[in-house]
């Protein structure tokens, strides 16, 4: 077991594989720093591998409601609140890792595609302690935020997909209204 580790991604929404993750980090070590990528649009970056990625559509909850989705998430599973943390990670602008995130943490990845090769390739360029939790197919991804948000966008059921808590704070949000709204305006403008 590592004293640090460091995992990420960008929770929009997180649903029951996210935590599947996040919780498989959490057993790997004594403390967990979760990076929410993608914080702010200023530090949003397009990436030729997922251009998708960057889209303000696959980008609707905002850094503070990710921090605490993902807070009550996991204190909603079992983990104390001090053996967490929830910090900002920039991960198209390496330079800033330093400011953001413990670098002698081990960071956690599971490889599904491309992107997750390419963040692993990343992290090891920059000498990172990096340990891959799982490589699996595309095929065998399971949930995905964009499923959610699709859900969310047209009215089909997407709360058995999250944790209660996340669940109640969506609704509590309107964030499935908030989908609808820039689903519509992006088919709109395109």
């Amino acid at each position: 077991m590592t004293e640090m580790g460091m995992i990420h991604g960008r929770f929009q929404v997180l649903h029951h594989d996210h935590l599947k993750y996040l919780l498989a980090g959490n057993a790997r070590c004594r403390h967990l720093v979760v990076g929410i990528t993608n914080p702010d649009p200023s530090l949003t970056r397009d990436d030729g591998v997922d251009p998708k990625r960057s889209l303000p559509t696959e980008n609707p909850l905002t850094y503070f409601e990710r921090y605490t989705m993902i807070r009550l998430a996991l204190v909603e599973a079992g983990v104390s609140l001090s053996d967490f943390s929830v910090v900002p990670f920039p991960i198209n602008v390496p330079e800033l890792y330093r400011y953001y995130v413990p670098l002698r943490a081990t960071f956690f990845l599971t490889i599904y595609d491309q992107w997750g090769r390419r963040k692993l390739q990343q992290f090891q360029a920059l000498g990172l302690n990096t340990e891959v939790l799982w490589s699996r197919s595309s095929h065998e991804k399971g949930l995905s935020g964009a499923e959610v948000r699709r859900r969310m966008a047209s009215g089909e059921a997407w709360e058995h997909l999250v944790p209660a808590s996340v669940r109640d704070l969506m609704n509590l949000w309107k964030i499935p209204e908030r989908i609808r709204k820039l689903t519509t305006t992006s088919s709109a403008t395109t």
